[in-house]
């Protein structure tokens, strides 16, 4: 960009943020950009030690800067973001893509000059962060997520080291990290090796019998394998340790944030059955979370207490940030982007995303596909027409709309029962065909059933 077009699209373009900065963040220094008017030289690198920040806060500051914008950059632009934010200065996180196309020779100096630019042209929309609790509350939640998926790995080690000493457990067991499998597994640690003792550890409600049971723990207990199942028992119990402290961290947490209102009718009992997961908290979540919003998340069919958490963590409570229900499923990527040139639509089509948000409703539409209801209804018709991944996105879609109106309207869920939505999907049906048939000249006449 030569200087005659930027003086041209300087004297264009209104200033919608006078007292702008612009900042290009690294792993080992931060670029600030200020107004050539509020400093001299506008441009400055600093460090990304604590010192540093707080040197730069205070530039900011001294330079009578209001509000900030810098690009999402890994984890980096946390630190900087919590510290300009508690100085009270306006701070836009801004998404990488909107960023790229820098004019010239692109440097740290050019990018951060790019942003500060873009920024005082009001040319930057900021990306969503929910409240601090709740920004919080997601830290606990993924801290958590992982520590599941680290245990997951020695549930596997111990299924190893069992098949390597042909105690078939988990013929016999669906999950051996059961009650039952448990059991069986800290005694065989212990020293028990006797199949008939250890079958005395079976749960009344196993399917398979007591023999059955003690036949599968018939094995040639090797010492070298007893061992690395020691081992991956002592680690599993340690991240089973540490995901119920997280537990404890979150319900305190909990108990921290402001109700939604003061006079909250009592949450009534819920109405579906089997929807407790083996790796969910350990505390009520669902009363937390109806706390929270003044809404139960949960009814909504398809959306178990893990899946509203960590939806509602994603999302925040408040649904200003989208001004429709069709901005916030765009925002989820789960509505269709419809490229349109000359009135003509090229293409339309979901665009690729992974928010966990995202995520969690395509979970909650894969879970109400196999239930009797209207939801489950609408998915398994839409799959058996365009297939599983296209009935997933359409039904994940749905669920959105429905979270965004109970949270922004606060009404209480009611859902649709099968036959309802059959028969208007029926009468939809019949009023397109009548309307077709008059437009070819023909006239359809219902036949008695």
């Amino acid at each position: 960009m030569t200087a005659s077009h930027t003086g041209q699209s300087q004297s264009e373009l209104p200033m919608v943020h006078p007292h702008a900065a612009g900042l290009d963040i690294g792993l080992r220094e931060i670029w600030a950009c200020v107004p050539p008017t509020a400093a001299n030289p506008a441009v400055r690198p600093f460090s990304t030690f604590t010192p540093d920040l707080e040197a730069l806060a205070d530039w900011l500051q001294v330079c009578h800067i209001e509000t900030v914008a810098m690009e999402s950059t890994g984890i980096y632009w946390i630190p900087i973001y919590d510290l300009l934010e508690a100085r009270g200065l306006e701070v836009y996180l801004v998404n990488a893509r909107h960023l790229k196309n820098v004019p010239g020779r692109k440097s740290d100096v050019q990018d951060c000059q790019w942003i500060q630019r873009l920024h005082s042209y009001g040319l930057l929309n900021a990306s969503f962060r929910p409240t601090a609790e709740l920004c919080a509350l997601r830290t606990y939640l993924r801290q958590r997520r992982m520590l599941i998926e680290y245990r997951a790995a020695h549930i596997q080690h111990m299924q190893k080291a069992l098949q390597q000493m042909n105690v078939q457990l988990t013929q016999v067991l669906s999950d051996i990290t059961g009650e039952t499998g448990l059991q069986i597994i800290r005694a065989i640690v212990a020293g028990q090796r006797d199949p008939v003792q250890l079958a005395h550890y079976r749960d009344p409600r196993c399917k398979h019998s007591q023999d059955e049971v003690a036949r599968a723990l018939t094995g040639h207990y090797q010492p070298e394998h007893v061992f690395a199942l020691t081992q991956a028992l002592a680690a599993y119990d340690f991240y089973t340790a540490q995901i119920q402290a997280c537990d404890d961290a979150m319900e305190q947490l909990y108990h921290q944030c402001p109700p939604a209102q003061e006079d909250l009718p009592p949450l009534p009992p819920s109405t579906k059955t089997n929807t407790h997961s083996k790796n969910a908290p350990t505390f009520d979540v669902r009363a937390e979370l109806y706390r929270l919003t003044g809404v139960d998340l949960t009814a909504i069919d398809g959306l178990n207490a893990s899946t509203a958490q960590e939806i509602l963590t994603e999302i925040g409570t408040h649904m200003e940030k989208w001004p429709t229900d069709k901005h916030f499923c765009s925002w989820l990527h789960l509505a269709p982007h419809n490229a349109i040139s000359g009135g003509k639509v090229l293409s339309s089509h979901v665009l690729p995303g992974a928010t966990r948000a995202a995520q969690a409703f395509r979970l909650g539409a894969q879970a109400v596909g196999k239930t009797d209801t209207a939801l489950g209804v609408f998915y398994r018709r839409l799959r058996a027409r365009l297939g599983p991944e296209r009935a997933i996105v359409a039904t994940a879609h749905k669920l959105a709309r429905l979270v965004y109106h109970l949270l922004k309207h606060h009404e209480p869920y009611t859902p649709v029962s099968p036959d309802v939505y059959e028969q208007a999907l029926r009468q939809r049906e019949v009023a397109n065909l009548t309307r077709r048939a008059k437009q070819l000249g023909f006239t359809v006449t219902p036949q008695p059933a």
